[in-house]
Protein backbone atom coordinates (compact mmCIF):
# COMPACT_ATOMS: atom_id res chain seq x y z
CA UNK A 1 0.00 0.00 0.00
CA UNK A 2 1.12 3.55 -0.76
CA UNK A 3 0.58 6.09 2.01
CA UNK A 4 0.09 9.77 1.23
CA UNK A 5 0.41 12.29 4.06
CA UNK A 6 -0.34 15.98 4.34
CA UNK A 7 -1.07 18.31 7.20
CA UNK A 8 -4.50 18.91 5.67
CA UNK A 9 -6.12 18.70 2.26
CA UNK A 10 -3.60 19.84 -0.34
CA UNK A 11 -1.94 16.46 -0.64
CA UNK A 12 -5.14 15.15 -2.17
CA UNK A 13 -4.21 16.92 -5.41
CA UNK A 14 -1.06 14.79 -5.46
CA UNK A 15 -2.98 11.62 -4.65
CA UNK A 16 -5.44 12.41 -7.44
CA UNK A 17 -2.66 12.57 -10.05
CA UNK A 18 -0.78 9.56 -8.69
CA UNK A 19 -3.88 7.35 -8.47
CA UNK A 20 -4.95 8.32 -12.00
CA UNK A 21 -1.54 7.41 -13.42
CA UNK A 22 -0.98 4.33 -11.25
CA UNK A 23 -4.51 3.09 -10.48
CA UNK A 24 -3.53 -0.50 -9.76
CA UNK A 25 -2.10 0.18 -6.30
CA UNK A 26 -3.87 0.62 -2.97
CA UNK A 27 -3.62 4.12 -1.47
CA UNK A 28 -4.17 5.36 2.06
CA UNK A 29 -4.40 9.11 2.61
CA UNK A 30 -3.87 10.74 6.01
CA UNK A 31 -4.70 14.40 6.60
CA UNK A 32 -3.74 15.85 9.97
CA UNK A 33 -6.45 18.48 9.65
CA UNK A 34 -6.83 18.81 13.44
CA UNK A 35 -3.39 20.44 13.65
CA UNK A 36 -3.21 22.31 10.34
CA UNK A 37 -1.39 24.55 9.45
CA UNK A 38 2.08 23.16 10.09
CA UNK A 39 3.65 26.32 8.68
CA UNK A 40 3.17 28.08 12.01
CA UNK A 41 4.88 25.28 13.97
CA UNK A 42 8.55 24.99 14.88
CA UNK A 43 10.78 22.64 12.94
CA UNK A 44 10.94 20.27 15.92
CA UNK A 45 7.15 20.18 16.17
CA UNK A 46 6.74 19.51 12.45
CA UNK A 47 9.23 16.66 12.75
CA UNK A 48 7.42 15.16 15.76
CA UNK A 49 4.00 15.40 14.08
CA UNK A 50 5.34 13.85 10.88
CA UNK A 51 6.88 10.93 12.74
CA UNK A 52 3.49 10.25 14.33
CA UNK A 53 1.83 10.31 10.91
CA UNK A 54 4.42 8.04 9.32
CA UNK A 55 4.11 5.48 12.11
CA UNK A 56 0.32 5.55 11.71
CA UNK A 57 0.68 4.83 7.98
CA UNK A 58 3.27 2.11 8.55
CA UNK A 59 1.00 0.43 11.10
CA UNK A 60 -1.79 0.45 8.51
CA UNK A 61 0.42 -1.50 6.10
CA UNK A 62 2.04 1.20 3.99
CA UNK A 63 5.52 0.27 2.77
CA UNK A 64 6.00 3.52 0.88
CA UNK A 65 4.88 6.96 2.10
CA UNK A 66 4.74 10.15 0.06
CA UNK A 67 4.87 13.35 2.08
CA UNK A 68 2.61 15.42 -0.17
CA UNK A 69 3.33 18.71 1.56
CA UNK A 70 6.08 21.19 0.72
CA UNK A 71 6.32 22.50 4.29
CA UNK A 72 6.85 19.04 5.76
CA UNK A 73 9.17 18.03 2.92
CA UNK A 74 11.33 21.08 3.56
CA UNK A 75 11.39 20.84 7.36
CA UNK A 76 11.38 17.14 8.20
CA UNK A 77 11.96 14.79 5.26
CA UNK A 78 15.74 14.68 5.15
CA UNK A 79 16.00 14.04 8.86
CA UNK A 80 13.40 11.28 8.64
CA UNK A 81 15.30 9.62 5.81
CA UNK A 82 18.71 9.93 7.46
CA UNK A 83 17.96 9.47 11.17
CA UNK A 84 14.56 7.86 11.73
CA UNK A 85 14.13 5.23 9.04
CA UNK A 86 17.55 3.49 9.16
CA UNK A 87 17.21 2.51 12.80
CA UNK A 88 13.48 1.83 12.96
CA UNK A 89 12.18 0.91 9.50
CA UNK A 90 15.11 0.14 7.19
CA UNK A 91 12.82 -1.62 4.68
CA UNK A 92 10.32 1.25 4.38
CA UNK A 93 10.61 4.35 2.20
CA UNK A 94 9.45 7.94 2.69
CA UNK A 95 9.57 10.31 -0.28
CA UNK A 96 8.72 14.01 -0.63
CA UNK A 97 7.61 16.45 -3.29
CA UNK A 98 10.49 18.93 -3.43
CA UNK A 99 13.34 16.83 -4.82
CA UNK A 100 11.21 15.37 -7.65
CA UNK A 101 9.99 18.87 -8.51
CA UNK A 102 13.56 20.19 -8.60
CA UNK A 103 14.61 17.30 -10.83
CA UNK A 104 11.72 18.07 -13.19
CA UNK A 105 12.92 21.66 -13.55
CA UNK A 106 16.33 20.33 -14.56
CA UNK A 107 14.86 17.77 -16.94
CA UNK A 108 12.84 20.48 -18.68
CA UNK A 109 15.88 22.67 -19.19
CA UNK A 110 14.42 25.60 -17.25
CA UNK A 111 16.64 28.63 -16.78
CA UNK A 112 14.66 31.08 -14.64
CA UNK A 113 12.02 29.62 -12.34
CA UNK A 114 9.46 31.31 -10.13
CA UNK A 115 8.46 29.42 -6.99
CA UNK A 116 5.02 30.25 -5.61
CA UNK A 117 4.72 28.83 -2.10
CA UNK A 118 3.81 29.39 1.53
CA UNK A 119 5.98 31.67 3.62
CA UNK A 120 7.67 28.75 5.37
CA UNK A 121 8.82 27.18 2.11
CA UNK A 122 9.93 30.54 0.73
CA UNK A 123 11.93 31.32 3.88
CA UNK A 124 13.60 27.89 3.76
CA UNK A 125 14.97 28.48 0.23
CA UNK A 126 14.75 24.70 -0.07
CA UNK A 127 14.56 24.70 -3.87
CA UNK A 128 17.82 26.64 -4.08
CA UNK A 129 19.40 24.06 -1.77
CA UNK A 130 18.12 21.10 -3.77
CA UNK A 131 19.18 22.58 -7.11
CA UNK A 132 22.65 23.39 -5.81
CA UNK A 133 23.08 19.67 -5.13
CA UNK A 134 21.98 18.84 -8.67
CA UNK A 135 24.06 21.80 -9.90
CA UNK A 136 22.19 23.08 -12.96
CA UNK A 137 22.35 26.70 -14.14
CA UNK A 138 18.87 27.60 -12.88
CA UNK A 139 17.97 30.91 -11.25
CA UNK A 140 15.24 30.69 -8.61
CA UNK A 141 12.85 33.49 -7.64
CA UNK A 142 10.50 33.09 -4.67
CA UNK A 143 7.10 34.59 -3.96
CA UNK A 144 5.00 33.73 -0.92
CA UNK A 145 1.20 33.66 -1.31
CA UNK A 146 -0.07 33.79 2.29
CA UNK A 147 -3.74 34.45 1.57
CA UNK A 148 -4.43 31.64 -0.89
CA UNK A 149 -4.53 28.58 1.39
CA UNK A 150 -6.96 30.16 3.90
CA UNK A 151 -9.26 31.26 1.07
CA UNK A 152 -9.23 27.82 -0.56
CA UNK A 153 -9.93 26.03 2.71
CA UNK A 154 -12.78 28.47 3.37
CA UNK A 155 -14.30 27.49 0.03
CA UNK A 156 -13.79 30.96 -1.43
CA UNK A 157 -11.59 29.97 -4.38
CA UNK A 158 -14.18 31.11 -6.93
CA UNK A 159 -14.43 34.64 -5.59
CA UNK A 160 -13.09 37.49 -7.70
CA UNK A 161 -10.95 38.63 -4.80
CA UNK A 162 -9.03 35.36 -4.96
CA UNK A 163 -8.23 36.08 -8.61
CA UNK A 164 -7.02 39.53 -7.58
CA UNK A 165 -4.63 37.98 -5.07
CA UNK A 166 -3.29 35.55 -7.69
CA UNK A 167 -2.72 38.46 -10.10
CA UNK A 168 -0.93 40.45 -7.41
CA UNK A 169 1.35 37.60 -6.37
CA UNK A 170 2.31 36.92 -9.98
CA UNK A 171 2.99 40.62 -10.56
CA UNK A 172 5.31 40.65 -7.53
CA UNK A 173 7.08 37.55 -8.80
CA UNK A 174 7.68 38.90 -12.30
CA UNK A 175 8.77 42.24 -10.88
CA UNK A 176 11.83 40.36 -9.61
CA UNK A 177 12.72 39.27 -13.16
CA UNK A 178 10.52 39.53 -16.24
CA UNK A 179 12.56 36.78 -17.90
CA UNK A 180 11.11 34.01 -15.72
CA UNK A 181 10.24 31.15 -18.09
CA UNK A 182 8.61 28.67 -15.68
CA UNK A 183 6.39 29.00 -12.61
CA UNK A 184 6.09 26.10 -10.18
CA UNK A 185 3.02 25.94 -7.95
CA UNK A 186 4.97 24.76 -4.92
CA UNK A 187 2.00 24.26 -2.64
CA UNK A 188 -0.35 21.35 -3.17
CA UNK A 189 -3.36 23.63 -2.57
CA UNK A 190 -2.58 25.85 -5.53
CA UNK A 191 -3.75 23.52 -8.33
CA UNK A 192 -7.28 24.36 -7.18
CA UNK A 193 -6.53 27.83 -8.59
CA UNK A 194 -4.67 26.61 -11.69
CA UNK A 195 -7.04 28.34 -14.13
CA UNK A 196 -6.59 31.63 -12.28
CA UNK A 197 -2.80 31.30 -12.38
CA UNK A 198 -2.95 30.47 -16.07
CA UNK A 199 -5.13 33.48 -16.87
CA UNK A 200 -2.86 35.86 -15.00
CA UNK A 201 0.55 34.50 -16.02
CA UNK A 202 2.18 35.52 -19.33
CA UNK A 203 1.24 33.17 -22.16
CA UNK A 204 4.84 32.14 -22.85
CA UNK A 205 5.45 31.05 -19.24
CA UNK A 206 5.14 27.35 -18.44
CA UNK A 207 2.98 26.71 -15.38
CA UNK A 208 3.67 23.49 -13.47
CA UNK A 209 1.62 21.69 -10.80
CA UNK A 210 3.29 19.12 -8.60
CA UNK A 211 0.71 16.34 -8.87
CA UNK A 212 1.61 15.20 -12.41
CA UNK A 213 5.31 15.63 -11.62
CA UNK A 214 5.09 13.38 -8.57
CA UNK A 215 3.06 10.79 -10.50
CA UNK A 216 5.70 10.60 -13.25
CA UNK A 217 8.59 10.48 -10.79
CA UNK A 218 6.90 7.81 -8.65
CA UNK A 219 6.29 5.61 -11.67
CA UNK A 220 9.96 5.94 -12.60
CA UNK A 221 11.04 5.28 -9.00
CA UNK A 222 9.02 2.07 -8.79
CA UNK A 223 10.44 0.85 -12.09
CA UNK A 224 13.96 1.42 -10.75
CA UNK A 225 13.22 -0.12 -7.34
CA UNK A 226 11.40 -3.43 -7.87
CA UNK A 227 12.19 -4.38 -4.25
CA UNK A 228 9.85 -1.56 -3.17
CA UNK A 229 7.28 -2.00 -5.92
CA UNK A 230 6.96 -5.69 -5.13
CA UNK A 231 5.71 -4.96 -1.60
CA UNK A 232 2.81 -2.75 -2.73
CA UNK A 233 -0.68 -4.25 -2.71
CA UNK A 234 -2.69 -4.03 -5.93
CA UNK A 235 -6.43 -4.05 -5.42
CA UNK A 236 -7.12 -0.45 -6.42
CA UNK A 237 -8.28 0.52 -2.93
CA UNK A 238 -8.62 4.12 -1.73
CA UNK A 239 -8.91 4.84 2.00
CA UNK A 240 -8.94 8.25 3.66
CA UNK A 241 -8.21 9.20 7.27
CA UNK A 242 -8.50 12.56 9.01
CA UNK A 243 -7.56 13.69 12.50
CA UNK A 244 -10.13 16.50 12.37
CA UNK A 245 -13.92 16.70 11.98
CA UNK A 246 -14.90 14.17 9.33
CA UNK A 247 -17.73 16.18 7.80
CA UNK A 248 -15.50 19.18 7.20
CA UNK A 249 -12.78 16.94 5.80
CA UNK A 250 -15.13 15.15 3.41
CA UNK A 251 -16.52 18.43 2.10
CA UNK A 252 -13.13 19.96 1.30
CA UNK A 253 -11.53 16.67 0.28
CA UNK A 254 -14.05 16.22 -2.52
CA UNK A 255 -12.85 19.54 -3.96
CA UNK A 256 -9.18 18.59 -3.86
CA UNK A 257 -9.59 14.96 -4.87
CA UNK A 258 -12.32 15.48 -7.45
CA UNK A 259 -14.62 12.77 -6.12
CA UNK A 260 -16.70 11.77 -3.13
CA UNK A 261 -14.61 11.11 -0.01
CA UNK A 262 -15.73 9.43 3.21
CA UNK A 263 -12.91 9.68 5.71
CA UNK A 264 -12.29 7.53 8.75
CA UNK A 265 -11.14 8.98 12.09
CA UNK A 266 -7.45 8.94 12.93
CA UNK A 267 -5.73 9.69 16.23
CA UNK A 268 -2.05 10.55 16.22
CA UNK A 269 -0.27 10.19 19.54
CA UNK A 270 3.34 10.58 20.61
CA UNK A 271 5.56 8.10 18.80
CA UNK A 272 8.36 6.22 20.52
CA UNK A 273 10.71 8.68 18.87
CA UNK A 274 8.71 11.54 20.30
CA UNK A 275 8.63 10.02 23.76
CA UNK A 276 12.42 9.87 23.76
CA UNK A 277 12.73 13.48 22.72
CA UNK A 278 10.09 15.23 24.84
Amino acid sequence: MVGVFDSGFGGLTVLKSVAQQLPQYDYLYLGDSARVPYGECSQETVYAYTIQAIEFLFEKGCHLVIIACNTVSSRALRRIQQEFLPGRYPDRKVLGVIRPSAEELVDRGCRKVGILATKGVVDSKIYTEELEEIDPPIEIFYQSCPLLVPMIEAGRQDEGRCDEFVSGYLASLFAQDDGIDTVLLSCTHYPILYDSFRRNAPDHVELLSQGPIIADKLEDYLERHPEVEGRLSREGGRVFFSTGPLGDFDRLASLFYGGVVHALPATLGPSEEGKKRY
